[in-house]
C-alpha cells in the first residue's frame, strides 16, 4: 500500500565540485509503503526528478531502522511517525521563502562529482541566520538503477495515457454537447428571425396608418388648442392686471404697516433698555446689601467675640471676688457693659429691619417691572398673531413682499426672545433677594438668642448679688453674736459648725437647672465672705454653706454656648 504524502516543485540550489553554484527546479516526492506481508513494516520513499529530464532519479528509502541510526547521527529529536510530517514542514518553509532575494530556508543538492551524473547526492535543508548556516536535515539519495528509471518512465507514460484518455473523453463529450447546442440555436434563430420579419412588417405598415392618423389629429388639436390660448392669454392678461392693481395696493398697506411695525419695534427698544438699566440698578443694589450683610456678619461676630469676653471677664470675677464692695463694683461694671451691648444689638436689629424693609420695596418694584414686560409681551404676541393672520391671507404677494414679512417676524421673535431673558434674569434678582432675606431672618434669629443670652446673664448676676447680700447679712449676724456669746460657747459653735453643714435646695431661688453644672475642676475663690458649695442632686441643686477656713465656693454657669467656671 503506497500513501503519497507530498508532491511539489521546489527550487533547488545545486552544488558540484569545481563549479559554480546554479539553481533549478525539481519535484521532490515522499511516498510512504506499508507492507503487511511476510512482516509488517513501513519505508518512507524520498524521490527527486525533474520534469524536463524524464532521466534525472533519485531515490531514498528510509526504514525505521535507517531512522534511529539518522536520528542518532544528526541529533534528532523527533520518532519515525512524526518525521514524514516535519520534513514536509520543512519544505513548505523552503517553498514560501523561495522568491525571496534572502531566503530563509533552501533546499541543497550537493554531490562530491562534477556533474549529477549517476553518483550519490546529499540533500540538505538549510537556516540561514546571521551567525552562520544551519543544516536542520541532510539526506543522501542514490541515482536510479536503468531498472527504477524504466519503472519510472513506465510509470509517467501510464500517468500520461490515462490524463490523456481522460482528457480525450472530456474533450469528445463536450464538443458534441456543444454541437448540438448550435445545431439548436441555428434552427432557433431562424425560426425567429423569419416570425420576427414578418411581424415588423405588419407592426411597420400599422405603425404608418396609426402615425397619419395621429398627426392629422395632432393638427386639429393643435388648432384648436392654439385659438384656445390665444383667448385664454388674453382673459390672462386682463386678470393679471386687475391683480397687479390689487396688489399695488397691497403693497403700500404692508408698507404702512411695515413702518407701524418699526416705530413699535423702536418703543419697545427704548423699553427694553429701561428695563435692562433697572436690571443693572437692581444688581448694584443687591451687590450692595451683600456688602452690608457681610458688614453685619462681621459685626454679628464681633458681639459673639464680645459676649465670650464677658462671659470670661464673669468668670474671673467670680475667682476673684474678696469682699463685698469689690464683688458689687464688678458686677456693677459688668451689668452695665452688658446694657451698653443690649443697646447696640437693639439698635442693629433696628438696622437689620430698616434694610429688609429696603429690600422688600425693591423686590415689590422689581414684581410690577415684570408685570409690565408680560403685558409687552402679551400685547406683541397678539399683534404678532394678527399680523401672521393678514400674511396668511395675502399669501400670493410677491417674493421680496415675502422675505420682508419674515425678516419683521423673525426681529419680533428675537425681541420677545430678549424679553424672556430679561423675565429670566429679574427671576433670578428675586431668587437672590429671597436668599438675602433668608439670611436676614437667620441673622435677626442670632440676635434674639443673643437678647435671651444676656437676659439670662442679668438674672444670673441679680441672683449672685442677692445671695451676697444675705451671706453678708448672715455674716454680720454670726459676728454680732460672737462679741455677745462667751468663749466656750463659741469654741462649741464653730466646731459644731466645722463638722455640720447647712444644706438647702438652690431650685426656688428663680434660676433654671440648666445653668449649674457639677465642674471637678472649679477654681476656688478664697476670701473673707463665708464659702457656697453648689451639689448637684436627684432633685435639683444644692447649696453648701461653710465656714471659710473649711470650705470654698464653687460655681458653675453655663451661659450661651460655653461655660464659665
Amino acid at each position: 500500500m503506497t500513501d503519497l504524502l507530498f508532491n511539489k516543485t521546489l527550487c533547488v540550489h545545486v552544488k558540484c565540485k569545481d563549479s559554480d553554484d546554479r539553481r533549478t527546479v525539481i519535484r521532490v516526492g515522499i511516498e510512504l509503503h506499508l507492507t503487511s506481508s511476510p512482516i509488517h513494516r513501513r519505508d518512507l520513499v524520498v524521490r527527486l526528478t525533474d520534469d524536463a529530464d524524464l532521466f534525472f532519479l533519485y531515490n531514498l528509502v528510509i526504514s525505521e531502522e535507517d531512522f534511529q541510526s539518522l536520528k542518532v547521527q544528526q541529533g534528532l529529536l523527533i520518532d519515525f511517525t512524526s518525521f514524514p510530517q516535519k520534513f514536509i514542514d520543512l519544505l513548505d518553509q523552503c517553498i514560501s521563502e523561495q522568491d525571496k532575494e534572502n531566503p530563509r530556508f533552501l533546499l541543497q543538492l550537493s554531490t562530491s562529482s562534477s556533474v549529477l551524473d549517476h553518483s550519490p547526492a546529499n540533500l540538505n535543508i538549510v537556516e540561514t541566520n546571521a551567525f552562520k548556516h544551519l543544516t536542520h536535515l541532510s539526506l543522501k539519495l542514490l541515482p536510479g538503477s536503468d531498472v527504477e528509471v524504466k519503472k519510472y518512465l513506465a510509470t509517467c507514460l501510464a500517468t500520461v495515457k490515462v490524463q490523456l484518455t481522460l482528457s480525450t473523453f472530456k474533450v469528445s463529450t463536450t464538443l458534441s454537447e456543444k454541437s448540438r447546442e448550435l445545431d439548436r440555436l441555428r434552427s432557433e434563430w431562424t425560426s425567429q428571425t423569419t416570425s420576427l420579419s414578418s411581424k415588423h412588417t405588419l407592426d411597420l405598415t400599422t405603425e404608418r396608418e396609426k402615425a397619419l392618423e395621429v398627426q392629422t389629429r395632432l393638427q386639429q388639436q393643435n388648432e384648436q388648442l392654439r385659438r384656445e390660448l390665444e383667448t385664454a392669454h388674453q382673459r390672462s392678461t386682463q386678470q393679471l392686471q386687475a391683480r397687479l392693481s390689487e396688489l399695488e395696493a397691497s403693497n403700500r398697506e404692508l408698507t404702512e404697516k411695515k413702518y407701524k411695525s418699526d416705530s413699535t419695534i423702536r418703543d419697545l427698544r427704548a423699553k427694553l433698555l429701561g428695563l435692562e438699566e433697572e436690571s443693572q440698578r437692581a444688581k448694584q443694589q443687591v451687590v450692595s446689601l451683600r456688602r452690608e450683610n457681610g458688614t453685619l456678619d462681621s459685626e454679628c461676630h464681633e458681639k459673639e467675640r464680645l459676649l465670650n469676653q464677658l462671659q470670661t471677664r464673669v468668670a474671673v470675677l467670680e475667682q476673684e471676688i474678696q469682699g463685698k464692695e469689690q464683688l458689687v463694683l464688678r458686677t456693677k461694671e459688668v451689668l452695665d457693659a452688658t446694657q451698653q451691648q443690649k443697646n447696640s444689638v437693639e439698635e442693629t436689629a433696628e438696622n437689620k429691619q430698616l434694610q429688609i424693609v429696603k429690600l422688600e420695596s425693591t423686590v415689590k418694584s422689581l414684581s410690577e417691572e415684570l408685570i409690565k414686560a408680560n403685558g409687552i409681551i402679551k400685547k406683541l404676541q397678539g399683534d404678532l398673531k394678527a399680523l401672521v393672520g393678514k400674511i396668511k391671507v395675502k399669501n400670493t404677494v410677491t417674493v421680496s413682499q415675502e422675505k420682508l414679512l419674515q425678516d419683521t417676524t423673525e426681529q419680533l421673535q428675537k425681541e420677545q426672545r430678549d424679553l424672556q431673558d430679561t423675565q429670566h434674569r429679574l427671576r433670578l434678582k428675586e431668587e437672590e433677594v429671597s436668599k438675602l432675606k433668608e439670611q436676614l431672618e437667620a441673622t435677626v434669629q442670632k440676635l434674639d438668642e443673643s437678647r435671651d443670652v444676656l437676659k439670662t446673664n442679668e438674672n444670673v448676676i441679680t441672683w449672685l448679688n442677692k445671695q451676697l447680700n444675705e451671706n453678708q447679712l448672715s455674716r454680720k449676724q454670726e459676728a454680732v453674736a460672737m462679741f455677745e456669746t462667751p468663749p466656750a460657747a463659741t469654741g462649741a459653735r464653730l466646731g459644731s459648725a466645722s463638722h455640720n453643714m447647712v444644706i438647702f435646695n438652690a431650685e426656688p431661688l428663680g434660676l433654671d437647672s440648666k445653668y449649674f453644672e457639677r465642674r471637678d475642676d472649679s477654681i476656688p475663690l478664697r476670701g473673707l465672705v463665708p464659702s457656697v458649695h453648689l451639689n448637684k442632686g436627684q432633685k435639683g441643686f444644692t447649696f453648701s454653706r461653710c465656714l471659710p477656713s473649711l470650705h470654698f465656693y464653687s460655681l458653675s454657669l453655663v451661659l450661651g454656648p460655653q461655660t464659665v467656671a
